[in-house]
């Protein structure tokens, strides 16, 4: 694959993500959600940290200049980041998804204030509230202000602390 083919995908992969975020604000998010996944699709085989999918590449993909490498990581991430939005907006929300896509994000980006919400909206409703409450008070950190950030966190809070007087009420009841 040569440097031309290789600038070719990135440029249609950032054209499909910029298409996605247009459908996006259109409320279009099944269409935003399609173009998201092109754009991962178009980068699918330039990754040097996938197994690539092309054969006769050997396993090592096609050689990346740092700064081609940071474009494609961009270019994922921000899609990974737009999918988990998109979920959310889309009924019935698959928050197993959601929570990937956002746990994708912050392997590259651990500070992603969206991601880190994200990621604590959906182990909340996973109903896995101590992780819920971890990434909530990271995201909390980083949008004090944010009024969403802070409901879940209350939330979180309330389901937890509901949890702890089930827990001590069997624990006493089991000595009764």
């Amino acid at each position: 694959m040569g440097d031309r083919v290789m600038e070719k995908r990135l440029q249609e992969a950032q054209l499909y993500k910029e298409k996605g975020n247009q459908r996006y604000r259109e409320g279009k998010y099944r269409d935003a959600v399609s173009r998201y996944h092109r754009a991962l699709l178009q980068l699918r085989g330039l990754d040097p940290s996938l197994p690539s999918p092309i054969p006769n590449l050997g396993p090592q993909g096609p050689a990346l200049t740092p700064e081609q490498e940071n474009t494609l990581h961009t270019i994922q991430t921000d899609c990974y980041n737009n999918l988990a939005a998109c979920l959310l907006q889309m009924e019935p929300v698959n928050y197993e998804r959601v929570k990937e896509y956002s746990q994708k994000v912050l392997e590259r980006q651990p500070d992603n204030a969206k991601a880190l919400y994200r990621a604590g909206v959906a182990f909340f409703h996973l109903q896995d509230y101590d992780q819920a409450r971890h990434y909530l008070l990271a995201a909390v950190s980083r949008q004090p202000k944010d009024a969403n950030v802070r409901k879940y966190l209350q939330l979180t809070q309330s389901e937890l602390s509901s949890y702890h007087q089930k827990e001590k009420q069997l624990y006493l009841g089991m000595f009764g």
